[in-house]
Parts: structure tokens; sequence; C-alpha cells
């Protein structure tokens, strides 16, 4: 029944505005308004994400989006020079390097920052991105 359906995900904000320009803008999307007030996030290959806004808006405690590059440095360092700060995590399970950047056995070089709202966002290297 779903299967042929164009499925999208949805998250919130607390400032639809500050949203509108941290996707547009910093990270370069494609935004477009939508009803009531909801953003239509572009993202690659014909997909699209919601942003709606929310009052009571709590930030996601686990990352929404990932974006598949084939350069992790490069991604990183263009994001930084756009004014998004990384996380940077000393933890058993994830270590990140001076730039934000985890590396390790269990997956791809990742590295994670969050949207005004707070929400959680990663950067993934995918040499075939």
């Amino acid at each position: 029944m779903l299967k042929d359906s164009h499925g999208f995900a949805g998250f919130s904000v607390d400032d639809i505005q500050k949203a509108k320009q941290f996707y547009g803008e910093v990270l370069g999307l494609t935004v477009n308004d939508g009803e009531m007030g909801i953003l239509d996030i572009q993202i690659g290959g014909g997909s699209h994400v919601i942003a709606y806004p929310k009052p009571n808006h709590q930030p996601a405690t686990f990352t929404i989006l990932n974006f598949p590059v084939p350069d992790i440095e490069k991604a990183v360092d263009e994001l930084t020079a756009r004014g998004v700060s990384f996380e940077h995590y000393d933890m058993p399970d994830i270590k990140t390097d001076a730039k934000g950047i985890a590396r390790d056995d269990y997956g791809p070089p990742i590295a994670w920052f969050t949207d005004p709202a707070g929400n959680i966002i990663a950067v993934l290297e995918d040499t075939s991105a």
C-alpha cells in the first residue's frame, strides 16, 4: 500500500524564520514556504523534509538528517566557513578530532552539528556520494 507513496520526514523548530535562513542560506538547500508556516526543504535526489513551527519545541536528541558527502574534511571546512559549529565528543564510543569528525571502525567518518533549534544534523563520508 505505501511502497509507492512519496514519503517524507518532518521535524519541529522553535523559530521558522531562523530555520529558513539556516537551511537555505547557511546549508545552501532550496527552502520553500508551505502552508501554515511550514517549510519544505529540498534535500537532493528529489527528496524533501518539512520543518514546522512548534511553540513548545524540544530539540531532537538524535540525528534528524544525514547528509552523505564525498569528502568529510572538505564538507566540514566549508560548513565551518559558513558559520556552522561542529559538536565535539569524548565518550567511550564516540570521540571526535579537533574539527569535530569521528573516525572509528564502526562506520564512515561523521561529524555532527545542530540547527538553530538545537536539532542534530550529520555529514558523513560516502565516497559514492
